[in-house]
């Protein structure tokens, strides 16, 4: 089965940093698309960045650009996301999921929605 497990959440002030991790198995990892995505109170929820596990293409919000830094470990079928200066607004349940490198296009693409796997979030707060 697919599996997908997010963790390194936490609270932190604004300007601090954290690390998140996505740990997977079940899938091929070169043949898919690993992502984030989060979710705040009363919004959509959104993503942030997405790296593919073929050629390593990477695509991030525009929210998030310069201060966000998605990679993959392929030999352990890991991808983390580094976050540097973090703002309130970045606070979330951050999700991570995988799609098949065929609905790979963008964020937004409904093949996350529709054809992605998911897993259990990771809660990030950032506060003063």
């Amino acid at each position: 089965d697919v599996q997908l497990q997010a963790s390194g959440g936490g609270l932190v002030q604004p300007g601090g940093s954290l690390r998140l991790s996505c740990a997977t198995s079940g899938f091929d990892f070169d043949d898919y698309a690993i992502g984030w995505f989060r979710q705040a109170p009363g919004k959509e929820r959104e993503g942030v960045s997405a790296i593919s596990g073929k050629d390593g293409r990477t695509v991030y919000a525009d929210s998030v650009k310069g201060r966000f830094t998605i990679a993959s470990d392929n030999a352990k079928n890991t991808v983390s996301l580094q976050m540097n200066n973090l703002k309130p607004e970045d606070s979330a349940i951050y999700y991570c999921a995988a799609v098949s490198l065929v609905f790979f296009d963008s964020l937004s693409d409904s093949g996350w929605r529709t054809f992605g796997y998911w897993g259990q979030g990771t809660l990030v707060t950032v506060s003063s």
